[in-house]
């Protein structure tokens, strides 16, 4: 009988680099980027994780890594104060944010100095884009990464056009090259749904971000396209891999676009590692049921041991804190 298959695999072909767990990860754009950099985090990578929070349109995130790179301040005309008083900026998350104008500054001027240097002596980095819709600002005519729920006639939305996403991206990738000529760049496009624009305009707009990213891993040897669209649209091809929004991904989908993206660009030695790291962390929340229990203390001696073994590959000092807290806890170690 032939082998009954449910799924059309994708043949996603391996890196020829490998991202270890000395190279320094910067991770910039939709959800899935945080998804993304939460995962590798928690695999002891040093990541800066989406330091912006979320941005989707390339173009903006564009913008906030030229604008870091060349040491320029947010744009004067841009910042916002809402109906809490709560000052933000429309290239900015709503994350950032300051009770006042001069603090909100202040705080995007420092995360911008904090991209800069981490880009400096960075290995990699992931771009993950979300969306070829842009809201352009009226009162300024730029467009803008985040509109604050500020009423819509403030701002113009349009489908950013294939060419202008490439010039834009090429212009960040060449001024990335003249400042780490071997930081290596992966490109993704989002594999959440913008439903809101209409599903037939979501297939638009990802489309354009698919292309442009084709282009550019022509065009640039230091790009790499990694395809969590695809791996979700066409390897997933269930609701069942969705949260109930049937938006975003859920956590079986995430750990799966994960795993091929390990295998991908993840060299041996981490992908190892990662496996024992699994087994570690289930044992590290483990609760005991029946308190200072002779098995109970039996387990924790056996973690000890296992994260001083993997203490040599990463730094574990935190855990090791921890497991000796508890350790100490026991009577019969009092």
């Amino acid at each position: 009988m032939n082998q009954l298959k449910l799924t059309t695999e994708l043949n996603v072909i391996p890196s020829e680099w490998k991202i270890s767990h000395q190279s320094k990860i910067a991770t910039i754009g939709s959800c899935f980027a945080d998804v993304l950099g939460n995962q590798l985090s928690g695999n002891k990578f040093p990541v800066l994780n989406n330091p912006f929070g979320t941005v989707f349109n390339p173009l903006a995130i564009a913008k906030l890594l030229d604008l870091s790179l060349d040491g320029k301040p947010p744009h004067a005309a841009l910042y916002h104060q809402n109906s809490d008083m709560i000052w933000l900026h429309h290239d900015f998350h709503s994350s950032l944010w300051s009770e006042s104008r001069v603090g909100l500054e202040e705080k995007l001027i420092e995360k911008q100095k904090q991209v800069n240097q981490f880009l400096r002596n960075a290995d990699v980095l992931v771009i993950t884009l979300g969306t070829a819709f842009a809201y352009r600002h009226r009162a300024t005519n730029v467009l803008v990464g985040n509109c604050h729920k500020v009423p819509a006639d403030h701002f113009v939305k349009e489908l950013l056009h294939l060419d202008q996403v490439t010039i834009g991206l090429e212009h960040l990738l060449f001024k990335l090259q003249s400042i780490k000529r071997d930081l290596k760049i992966i490109l993704t496009v989002s594999p959440v749904r913008h439903t809101k624009d209409t599903l037939p305009l979501n297939q638009v707009s990802k489309s354009t971000l698919r292309l442009v990213c084709h282009r550019l891993s022509e065009k640039f040897k230091q790009v790499n396209y990694f395809p969590a669209y695809e791996i979700m649209i066409d390897e997933l091809r269930d609701y069942r891999f969705y949260k109930p929004d049937l938006i975003h991904p859920n956590s079986i989908a995430e750990d799966h676009i994960f795993r091929i993206f390990a295998e991908s660009f993840i060299d041996k030695p981490a992908l190892e590692f990662m496996k024992n790291w699994e087994g570690v962390q289930k044992m590290l929340n483990h609760n005991t049921q029946h308190g200072f229990t002779p098995s109970h203390l039996a387990l924790l001696n056996t973690l000890q041991n296992r994260l001083s073994d993997l203490a040599d590959q990463v730094d574990l000092s935190f855990e090791l804190i921890e497991i000796n807290r508890r350790i100490r806890e026991f009577p019969t170690n009092s």
